[in-house]
């Protein structure tokens, strides 16, 4: 039996104003400093941010980019991947993951997801693999690692490399391994709406492999070394002194967000089983060993769509992550081929995206706004 609130509250999906309120100053204080500098791209703040975050990932290379999609692609392009690779990866993820494997000139090779973690189908990566695989890309998905004891296990034994996806990730582990420490690189996003912040754009790749740190560093600017010299093509992923200024502030409080997510995720758990709705919602799982950061709280159950406008009727900010999976996108779908052909090749991904929903998770939710998202939930399900 639920407990209703004295008065319906607003719970917008992400509240980053509630955030930002009590690191304001330290947060001003730091944009004055790079203000003062004039050194606005690259230089001591973006050098000082590295070192911080390979030390708390703990990762021997943190590289600062312009944001997670310039991160894996300038992975992809340091390692060589182009025309005639494949590279498998999950359909059921955010666009950037496979458009950065064509953007290279690779192809990428969609597989099945996990219906319980929403992650890579370990089994079907290993069937995806021919020889023209040249890499592995599974996504940390929502905040949780993929089965990486598995997948570097295929690497291995296939000399694949795997690449992690981290960008909704940063602080999940996989039996004490943190994401982006496992794999050949990882690459990072600092959205706005991820656990860790910036003010704009912002990313980063971490590896413990000499040589592809510096290839890397070399991509990130122009493949330039020394200044107007070119070895080789790179790109503009330099990262911003503004924003590295301001992820410095937020890095520290890093724990104590996710501790708050974490803590929201186990009271949502005891609000649904006490609203008596388990078994019509099924809630996200932490397997034994890992360490879910809950970037996104997503739930699945049936008649998403009229649900999500229940709750936006009720000021309860939702999304769905995601809608259309790779294999149903018009980007990726080969001339001449059945939208989603072969249709029955990726049921868990298509299931997923017609049944998930993004419920708000941020730590400085409060008991009243989740009990009234439960309440609300309830009064679709069981009214």
């Amino acid at each position: 039996m639920t407990t209703k609130p004295a008065a319906d509250v607003s719970v917008p999906l992400l509240d980053l104003t509630a955030q930002y309120r009590p690191i304001r100053d330290e947060i001003l204080d730091a944009m004055i400093r790079v203000a003062d500098s004039q050194r606005f791209i690259m230089g001591p703040e973006v050098e000082a941010l590295e070192r911080e975050l390979a030390a708390m990932i703990g990762v021997r290379h943190a590289i600062g980019v312009s944001s997670g999609t310039d991160a894996l692609l300038a992975i992809l392009m340091a390692l060589g991947i182009g025309p005639g690779a494949e590279v498998i990866t999950p359909t059921y993820s955010f666009v950037a993951t496979a458009g950065c494997i064509t953007r290279v000139g690779a192809t990428p090779v969609f597989v099945d997801i996990d219906p319980a973690t929403f992650n890579i189908d370990v089994e079907a990566a290993e069937r995806a693999i021919t020889p023209r695989t040249r890499a592995i890309l599974p996504v940390h998905l929502f905040g949780l690692c993929a089965d990486m004891t598995r997948l570097l296990a295929l690497g291995a034994r296939t000399g694949v490399p795997v690449i992690e996806d981290c960008a909704q990730a940063i602080g999940s582990t996989d039996h004490g391994r943190q994401a982006g420490t496992m794999g050949l690189a990882g690459a990072f996003s600092f959205f706005p709406s991820k656990n860790l912040g910036a003010f704009g754009d912002a990313g980063l790749i971490t590896t413990n492999d000499d040589a592809l740190a510096r290839e890397i560093a070399l991509v990130r600017n122009h493949g330039m070394e020394p200044k107007y010299y070119h070895r080789r093509i790179g790109g503009n992923f330099r990262l911003d002194a503004l924003q590295a200024a301001v992820l410095r502030v937020k890095a520290p409080h890093l724990a104590a967000w996710t501790a708050a997510r974490r803590r929201n995720a186990d009271r949502y758990r005891e609000l649904f089983a006490s609203a008596g709705l388990t078994d019509r919602v099924r809630l996200p799982i932490e397997p034994d060993g890992f360490h879910h950061i809950y970037n996104q709280f997503v739930v699945r159950g049936p008649r998403r769509d009229q649900l999500r406008d229940h709750l936006s009727a009720h000021q309860i900010g939702t999304e769905i992550y995601y809608p259309v999976p790779f294999h149903r996108q018009e980007c990726f779908v080969k001339p001449g081929r059945a939208e989603g052909s072969p249709a029955t090749g990726f049921p868990q991904a298509d299931d997923a995206a017609a049944t998930s929903l993004a419920l708000p998770i941020y730590g400085e939710l409060t008991r009243d706004q989740q009990q009234q998202v439960v309440n609300t939930i309830a009064g679709f399900y069981l009214s």
